[in-house]
């Protein structure tokens, strides 16, 4: 069950898909219906995901079930947001995405993700980067786990509504 697989362009739709029901179930009763659409439908189209999947630079990776159904998916890639004063960006990427099927969590897929995810980084940067919402303290304590520390503030929109997300950093 814990299977780490790079996703392929024609898994593109699935992995939209199920990052848009995983932020929908997770964080979608907090915004304005009309917010909530207007950021899904620019988020992780489709399109965006396979050109992510296709370029060198990001990386994709997921975890199936049994029956095939994603039950989660790890996004890595360039840093998209401003990195606080005396952080540096060189040798720097981020975990931009780390999703898990209500049904999977704390069964180890979140886990094997996240070890996945840090390998990967490794190999490529000496910082690993990420955001994440003040008010999700599951993930928070998840991220502790990994040593990551929580370095500055990251306005993130949604639609009109922006939340305050902290940055995370991880010395690799």
């Amino acid at each position: 069950m814990t299977h780490v697989q790079l996703a392929k362009i024609e898994e593109a739709d699935d992995v939209s898909r199920f990052a848009e029901t995983a932020f929908t179930h997770t964080f979608g009763h907090i915004y304005d219906p009309a917010d909530l659409a207007t950021f899904l439908a620019d988020w992780n189209p489709p399109a965006r995901i396979a050109a992510q999947i296709a370029d060198p630079e990001w990386t994709i990776a997921l975890i199936r079930g049994d029956d095939g159904a994603i039950l989660g998916f790890v996004k890595l890639g360039p840093i998209d947001f401003a990195v606080p004063a005396g952080h540096p960006t060189d040798k720097a990427t981020e975990l931009h995405q780390l999703y898990v099927a209500p049904e999977a969590k704390g069964t180890g897929v979140a886990a094997a993700l996240m070890e996945w995810g840090i390998a990967w980084a490794r190999a490529r940067a000496a910082i690993l980067y990420l955001s994440v919402f003040t008010e999700n303290p599951r993930a928070q304590a998840f991220y502790r786990r990994y040593d990551f520390v929580d370095i500055g503030r990251n306005p993130f929109r949604v639609g009109n509504h922006i939340d305050e997300d902290r940055i995370w950093r991880l010395d690799l």
